[in-house]
């Protein structure tokens, strides 16, 4: 069971690798969308509502999962507190990096309102450009020792850069333009995010990227039932195999276009990340990993094979041909990969993250337990 073997890797580590004085990484700065956001969405714009958080934060914590998210665990695994979200005013704390990632971001500037589609004003450039003002406010007002909410000036250079986006650009056009109308702009994704990482490297001093790539989307609940599909695009798990394999190529030319900018980024580590193969084993076999509920939505309605109902999303409710239509959500999410259809439930978060913490899904391999004390994750 991976579940295990990722868990026994990360405590396996010989203790001759592992540094005296703790984690390399003093700061993590996130880009990305709703898989990783920790709020920034949610400070923008309405509150985010139950019952969102009722595993973790017993509340609703701008995560969009039952609790804790991927970028939470890997904080925790590097020894650094949750991330705050750079929109979020009150409350936050930045001396260890700051989450730039908002929920329905895109990599491409977008061409319409958050009020009309769904999609974050808040883009990739949108949120490279919000990292050079806060370098910027650090630099004017920090110092090296740093201060009660800002970093030392001297961080930008030591820290982890993490890139967890793109979902939003593959998934969003696919129910119009279909998967070969997709496939004309997703060079220009790929691209979009090695120029932000060469754009850090020089402007901010970024020498450590991760980026993570697209999960597949062909086994969602909410793309089951939203995207047109014939059973026999259904493979033996229930997942939507043109989808699926559009995914991996486009997986592959972000691969390929990363290899291509690691020879203009002297004395840096760019790291592709395979959370691909890890969410796709939970969808696949997800009592291998102690869940039992693979493609249906912990949080949804409808129930059936995936309880998920396009008109009203978890958390929500809505009048619909007359009836007042609530979602809910179920007791156990523990047991679910999907949490509303669209997104992981924290069981299957952390078992991604035991996964992206032993070193096991990057290319080229990184051994994090060379430059970092990793803690136990719980």
């Amino acid at each position: 069971m991976y579940y295990f073997i990722f868990f026994a890797l990360l405590f396996l580590v010989p203790p001759a690798t592992l540094t005296d004085a703790g984690c390399d990484f003093p700061a993590i700065f996130n880009f990305g969308d709703s898989n990783s956001d920790t709020g920034g969405f949610w400070a923008a714009f309405p509150a985010q509502t139950r019952p969102f958080g009722m595993t973790y934060f017993g509340k609703p914590a701008g995560r969009a999962s039952d609790g804790r998210a991927v970028i939470d665990f890997l904080a925790q695994g590097f020894g650094l507190p949750f991330l705050s979200p750079y929109l979020q005013s009150i409350g936050s704390n930045f001396t260890h990096g700051a989450n730039f990632a908002t929920a329905a971001s895109t990599v491409r500037l977008p061409s319409t309102s958050v009020f009309v589609s769904g999609v974050s004003p808040f883009s990739l450039a949108i949120q490279l450009n919000q990292m050079k003002e806060f370098r910027t406010r650090v630099l004017e007002f920090s110092n090296p020792q740093g201060n009660n909410y800002l970093p030392p000036t001297d961080i930008f250079s030591k820290s982890l850069y993490i890139f967890d986006i793109g979902q939003n650009d593959f998934s969003g056009g696919l129910a119009s333009l279909g998967i070969q109308g997709v496939k004309q702009y997703l060079p220009q994704v790929a691209s979009q995010i090695a120029w932000t990482i060469k754009d850090i490297y020089d402007e901010v001093g970024g020498r450590t990227f991760m980026v993570f790539n697209l999960a597949p989307i062909g086994c969602f609940p909410a793309f089951l039932t939203e995207l047109p599909h014939n059973t026999s695009d259904l493979d033996m798990y229930g997942c939507m195999m043109s989808y699926n394999n559009a995914v991996l190529d486009y997986n592959l030319m972000l691969k390929d276009t990363l290899s291509q900018i690691r020879d203009q980024l002297p004395g840096a580590t760019l790291v592709y990340v395979d959370t691909h193969s890890v969410k796709l084993e939970l969808f696949q076999h997800p009592k291998d990993h102690g869940l039992v509920y693979a493609t249906k939505a912990c949080c949804g309605e409808g129930g059936g094979d995936y309880n998920f109902n396009p008109h009203v999303f978890c958390g929500y409710s809505k009048v619909i041909d007359g009836k007042n239509v609530s979602t809910s959500a179920c007791a156990d999410p523990q047991n679910y990969v999907s949490w509303d259809g669209v997104h992981a439930t924290e069981a299957a978060n952390k078992i991604l993250a035991f996964g992206i913490l032993n070193g096991s899904l990057f290319d080229p391999p990184f051994p994090l337990s060379k430059y970092c004390d990793l803690q136990p994750i719980g």
